[in-house]
């Protein structure tokens, strides 16, 4: 949407229209014309001009709250479609073709917006930039689906469906109770963490049947799933999300609590580490490059540190179950990273992935 704003400003300046501070867009989804907000828009030479927005995701936690947005618009010459699209900074691109990452939703919000005020016979060109794009993409698993660069433009809708939103836990536990309740319900659960885990999982042999998508509300999901009556659950996320667990963190959205690298380095220094190790595990860009970079440099501490946080998690759960005065439950983990490699898994995680698969 904010996309949309910025392109729609920087044409409107391309044709000479004065500026606005809103810009009428066609959402789409939902239906209907709002004016949305944008910063700036100006003419930079002739047959170039630049728009800018600011995302603004309302009430929801999300990670490109105040990212800055820049559309360049320009005339294009030649033969071709009536929009081409150019990515620049920021802006992730799948890896094996160097395309842009759109959704068809931001495909579809461009030809709503922009089509129709394009003249007959001219074509318009794109860029794309995100400044704080690249920084911000370190934060995501964009990697694991070969995007790189920046971040992808994946949005479905207009309105922000947060995975810190109280009404995604709740659609969460809607739905674990359904397949509670469902025919030959077992006691078994996969509980997986984004759309990278619900697309990884079923490829590693677990069954698609047993798969229950989480936001970051862990440790209610956790607690719903023992009272509801699952006796077997394994925790299947990116190892920089479930580090948080370790750490006996249980909503992991990064604008309520961080932490990683103080638990990577308070369980690397139980591991032995110390002195230059520990300080360069601290700081690290992410959790990702803190084990690449223990792993260049000893890789069996690596292995060791990974096997701890991985039984940390499973007893940070248990303790977590106990404190809340719910069932008991068998709680493993597994930790995949952004190559989409599982990396590890804990003690009850091992045994829970061989029952799981024997279940297909």
């Amino acid at each position: 949407m904010w996309l949309a704003a910025a392109a729609r400003a920087a044409l409107g300046a391309l044709q000479g229209e004065p500026f606005n501070v809103a810009v009428p867009l066609e959402l789409l989804q939902p239906q209907g014309v709002v004016p949305i907000p944008v910063r700036a828009a100006a003419r930079l030479e002739e047959g170039l001009a630049l728009g800018e927005s600011c995302c603004d995701p309302g009430e929801g936690l999300d990670l490109t709250r105040g990212l800055v947005v820049w559309v360049l618009a320009r005339w294009l010459s030649g033969e071709g479609t009536w929009l081409e699209l150019e990515p620049g900074e920021g802006v992730g691109v799948h890896e094996a073709s160097g395309e842009a990452c759109l959704s068809a939703y931001a495909r579809q919000l461009l030809e709503a917006n922009l089509r129709p005020l394009v003249p007959a016979g001219l074509r318009l060109g794109l860029t794309l930039v995100l400044p704080d794009g690249r920084r911000l993409a370190e934060r995501t698993s964009n990697a694991a689906f070969g995007v790189v660069d920046g971040l992808a433009l994946i949005g479905t809708q207009a309105e922000v469906q947060a995975g810190a939103d109280p009404d995604q836990l709740a659609r969460t536990l809607a739905e674990l109770a359904g397949r509670v309740a469902a025919p030959g319900f077992n006691g078994d659960l996969v509980v997986v963490i984004g759309e990278n885990g619900l697309d990884l999982a079923p490829r590693l042999g677990l069954p698609p049947q047993l798969l229950l998508k989480a936001g970051n509300w862990l440790g209610p999901v956790l607690v719903g799933a023992a009272e509801a009556g699952v006796e077997r659950l394994l925790l299947f996320g990116y190892q920089g999300k479930l580090i948080k667990l370790a750490g006996g963190i249980f909503h992991t959205h990064h604008h309520l609590a961080d932490g990683r690298a103080e638990v990577l380095t308070a369980l690397a220094a139980l591991e032995g580490a110390s002195g230059a190790t520990l300080a360069a595990l601290h700081g690290a860009a992410t959790v990702e490059a803190a084990m690449a970079g223990l792993e260049q440099a000893d890789p069996d501490l690596a292995g060791r540190l990974r096997a701890r946080i991985a039984a940390a998690i499973e007893g940070r759960c248990q303790a977590y179950l106990a404190s809340h005065g719910a069932p008991p439950v068998a709680v493993g983990a597994a930790l995949f990273d952004r190559a989409r490699q599982v990396r590890v898994c804990g003690p009850v995680g091992v045994a829970l992935i061989e029952r799981f698969r024997g279940a297909t």
